[in-house]
């Protein structure tokens, strides 16, 4: 019965953000757009993404204090986790959508492709210097 009450309220706790990947949407809904309402459409949804992901993140770190201050200090406080301020569902398909729009651009030979190509290279190329170190 323990184990069950501490599995449920460990399912209950919001997810970090970047573990959250994109639910798939097609790029198809995107066909009529030309690339500069693809670019207006990725910046309103990166804004969103960031929003959502910035209240994801909070949520999840209350959760992991209240966890913490529950088995340590005060097991009512995992009562507090039940609530739900978990945006997980809508983080994933504002990043489905981004990575749709992303392969409208691609599709449509966009100059926002190439810049999310070179913003992408460029992170690949930072991670692959601070892992060197």
């Amino acid at each position: 019965m323990t184990a069950m009450a501490a599995a449920s309220i460990v399912a209950a706790c919001a997810t970090s953000p970047d573990k959250i990947s994109g639910t798939y949407v097609s790029p198809i809904q995107y066909s009529n757009y030309d690339c500069d309402q693809i670019r207006m459409e990725m910046v309103r949804i990166s804004n969103k993404v960031a929003e959502v992901s910035g209240q994801q993140k909070r949520q999840a770190s209350n959760d992991a204090v209240a966890m913490g201050v529950g088995l340590v200090l005060f097991w009512p406080a995992l009562f507090f986790l039940a609530g739900g301020n978990d945006r997980k569902e809508e983080l994933a398909n504002l990043k489905g959508q981004y990575d749709a729009l992303t392969s409208a651009a691609i599709e449509k030979k966009c100059p926002v492709a190439q810049e999310i190509e070179a913003a992408r290279q460029a992170h690949a190329e930072a991670e692959s210097k601070k892992k060197r170190r």
